[in-house]
């Protein structure tokens, strides 16, 4: 299982967000810059269309590929009173022949991004993952080198956990309890639910912009 939340930031508050993340988490950051593909089965892999993503690390010396299928969600009136998505989510290495795989399976290229950023991996209650990246799309097939901006000026902000169906409560309290320190810069909430930037990012990334990120947990 896997718990995230998203959140949008601009541009220009993201320096602000680089440091106050290296002041929480007490870690380097990791270049991020990531191809995503996403394909979908044809009708001959059965009547519910699945969807995967194959993921490549370019940052790499040599890309690397994982397989990533994202399942259903938690429901329930739990789910419903947390403010972290709970879902299902299977990932596995994969070989530089994954694509050419897929296609043989029968499934087709649906869409295509390049992420582009960095990402910070620390513990804190949890293994939590922040990753800050401006999403590009590609003009021509796979041209990750003429891919451009999704949205102008802004940057997508998604906070990650693994867990399990034992302990996703407990994870899911670490991750609200690191949230609530972006909570000037950013609102993150469930994947979909849309609240745009918050008033306060200009005001605090001036802040942490003078002092240099001086904040530590």
């Amino acid at each position: 299982m896997e718990c995230v939340v998203q959140g949008i930031i601009e541009t220009q508050h993201v320096e602000a967000l680089e440091i106050l993340l290296q002041g929480l988490c007490g870690v380097h950051r990791a270049r991020l810059r990531i191809h995503e593909l996403c394909l979908r089965s044809g009708p001959n892999l059965g009547l519910v269309s699945s969807e995967v993503r194959l993921l490549c690390d370019l940052e790499q010396p040599e890309p690397s590929w994982t397989v990533k299928h994202v399942g259903g969600s938690m429901r329930g009136a739990g789910a419903d009173q947390i403010s972290v998505l709970v879902r299902n989510m299977v990932e596995s290495k994969a070989s530089k022949n994954v694509l050419r795989l897929f296609y043989a399976l029968g499934y087709k290229l649906d869409h295509e991004l390049l992420r582009v950023g960095f990402a910070f991996h620390f513990q804190r209650g949890a293994p939590i993952t922040v990753t800050v990246s401006s999403v590009n799309k590609m003009l021509k097939l796979h041209a990750t080198d003429e891919a451009v901006p999704v949205t102008p000026g802004i940057q997508l902000v998604e906070v990650t956990a693994p867990a399990t169906p034992e302990n996703y409560s407990e994870v899911v309290a670490a991750m609200s309890s690191f949230c609530e320190y972006l909570a000037p810069l950013l609102h993150l909430s469930k994947p979909g639910v849309s609240t745009g930037v918050v008033p306060t990012a200009a005001a605090a990334a001036a802040s942490l912009m003078s002092d240099g990120g001086g904040t530590t947990l």
